[in-house]
């Protein structure tokens, strides 16, 4: 098995995992991400020595970091942005971004198979309209109430469907 194979095949087992988890009790294990991280960095170590630092802990800090303003503004749980690092840790830096890109778009996709399943599109555009509403008036931007979501999102299965999506493309 070639050892990119390899990479690939650990990462679906990972994120899968943590898809599972996330689908059933809303929640990511730490010790499932930490056992992926170390996992890759064992891989890189193995495979590629003299590369550890741009390829592992790069990719790891550009998942993190890509994900962590949206943890900042309350659009996602902590443990997507540590997936996401162990993702990146897997990857690289230039596919955990494709990765994060594409976890973008199935996740806004999923928001809104979501919120039209569940028939809240108008509190949804409320949402949206309140926060949007300090970029076009110029003022302080408003926080929304504690009840105001519309719902959370297992952003897991997102990210693991990404990860099939843009690893697998490499073999069909």
């Amino acid at each position: 098995m070639p050892a990119y194979a390899l990479f690939d095949l650990l990462l679906l087992i990972f994120v899968t995992a943590a898809a599972v988890s996330d689908l059933i009790r809303r929640k990511i294990p730490n010790a499932l991400v930490l056992s992926g991280i170390l996992a890759a960095l064992a891989l890189h170590c193995w495979l590629w020595p003299q590369r550890v630092a741009p390829l592992w802990l790069g990719g790891m800090a550009m998942g993190f970091f890509l994900f962590l303003p949206l943890y900042v503004l309350r659009g996602m749980a902590a443990g997507d942005v540590k997936l996401i690092a162990m993702v990146g840790a897997f990857a690289g830096p230039w596919p955990v971004v494709q990765i994060c890109l594409a976890t973008f778009a199935l996740g806004g996709l999923m928001a809104v198979l979501m919120v039209t399943y569940q028939g809240k599109w108008h509190a949804c555009l409320r949402n949206v309209r309140q926060l949007l509403w300090p970029l076009t008036a110029r003022t302080a931007p408003a926080a929304l109430g504690s009840q105001a979501s519309v719902g959370n999102m297992p952003y897991g299965l997102a990210i693991a469907l990404a990860c099939l999506v843009m690893q697998g493309r490499d073999y069909f």
